[in-house]
């Protein structure tokens, strides 16, 4: 077991991965990003209009998958 094993997961069977591009190490413990709710996300979301709402669109967002930012999410979980 790695010393970061509790901070960072990288799950390469998964029929997804890698689910964004332009990152190498990808931390899978984010998958579903825990920061979408949001509206001032340290990330770098688009958003789209659909049925007159505004939807916010995590395709090109890397920032909770990398493992440098592991410590930086829970903070901001908290």
């Amino acid at each position: 077991m790695t010393s970061n094993s509790y901070c960072f997961f990288a799950n390469k069977e998964c029929q997804y991965y890698p689910c964004h591009k332009g990152i190498e190490e990808l931390n899978c413990l984010f998958c579903y990003c825990p920061l979408y709710r949001m509206e001032q996300c340290p990330g770098n979301p688009s958003y789209k209009e659909k049925e007159g709402k505004k939807i916010k669109v995590c395709t090109d967002c890397t920032f909770p998958h990398r493992p440098e930012n592991y410590k930086k999410v829970l903070e901001l979980l908290r």
